[in-house]
């Protein structure tokens, strides 16, 4: 069935019938009709168009939400990107710290073997030089007890004179004796 339109009412015309409608009310009733079917079409062509535009505004909005999840996916996967880097520059930053400490250390390592090794030298000087100081005590105590004994032949004490140790078992100075040196001999200690 073909869709009456307000053109086709108005149009329309009636054959005359002997007792037949009253002319003038059916043309008003149609004049009705016709208004109210265009107030309808109007708004039906007003919604229409309403639907058309928000139609078009939601396709606008799917287009932005696909827009935004688009963005929202490479934002995550440059957050990731970002987490990632950071870990692997915080992994080569402990690592570079390892390494310099390690340097450090073994720095401090080397600097305690040698300070270690420069004791021993200087101990090992300091043994070497007691022992040339003894040496040369040892050497001037005898120079000085042959010079003593040479030249004295008629004062000379009976008794020989006596020497004292200068030095003890472990090399310290020993222990004064009860008797007082005698004239012809020297007492040294070496500390």
């Amino acid at each position: 069935m073909e869709r009456i339109t307000p053109i086709d009412i108005q149009h329309k015309s009636f054959k005359k019938a002997l007792q037949g409608y009253d002319r003038a009310e059916v043309d008003q009733f149609l004049d009705e009709v016709i208004e109210t079917l265009e107030d309808d079409a109007t708004a039906r062509a007003a919604l229409q168009a309403e639907i058309a535009d928000l139609k078009e505004r939601i396709s606008h909005f799917k287009a932005m939400e696909e827009s935004l999840q688009n963005t929202l996916v490479l934002a995550q996967r440059t957050a990731d990107e970002v987490k990632a880097s950071a870990h692997k520059e915080a992994d080569l930053i402990r690592e570079q710290a390892r390494l310099a400490a390690e340097r450090e250390i073994a720095s401090y390592n080397d600097a305690i073997a040698e300070t270690r090794r420069d004791h021993q030298r200087a101990i090992e000087a300091t043994e070497k030089t007691k022992s040339e100081l003894r040496s040369l005590l040892m050497t001037h105590l005898s120079l000085l007890d042959s010079a003593h004994a040479a030249p004295s032949a008629p004062s000379a004490p009976t008794s020989p004179p006596q020497k004292q140790t200068l030095f003890g078992a472990n090399g310290e100075g020993a222990a004064p004796t009860s008797e007082p040196p005698s004239s012809d001999t020297t007492r040294i200690t070496v500390q």
